[in-house]
């Protein structure tokens, strides 16, 4: 049971961290200078920073959120192998 958990902690973790990376992007697509959209879609970690000089407060926060849960979800699964 506590595997299975585990599995799904960290796949809902991932899955939202991935659509909240996507949201990010999309988010600075529309807004010029548009380049940072490519470069926060490829250098995951500038997401965030772009995000919150954006003034996208709640999507850089969960960004983080999830990059924690998954790293978490990750070493609790890699602790109890």
């Amino acid at each position: 049971m506590k595997d299975t958990l585990t599995v799904l902690a960290t796949v809902l973790f991932f899955a939202l961290l991935v659509t909240v990376h996507v949201a990010i992007a999309a988010g600075l697509l529309r807004r010029p200078p548009r380049v940072r959209a490519l470069l926060a879609f490829v250098a995951f970690p500038l997401a965030p920073y772009f995000a919150l000089r954006e003034q996208m407060r709640l999507r850089a926060v969960l960004w983080l959120l999830a990059l924690l849960g998954y790293g978490v979800a990750l070493v609790v699964s890699f602790l109890s192998q």
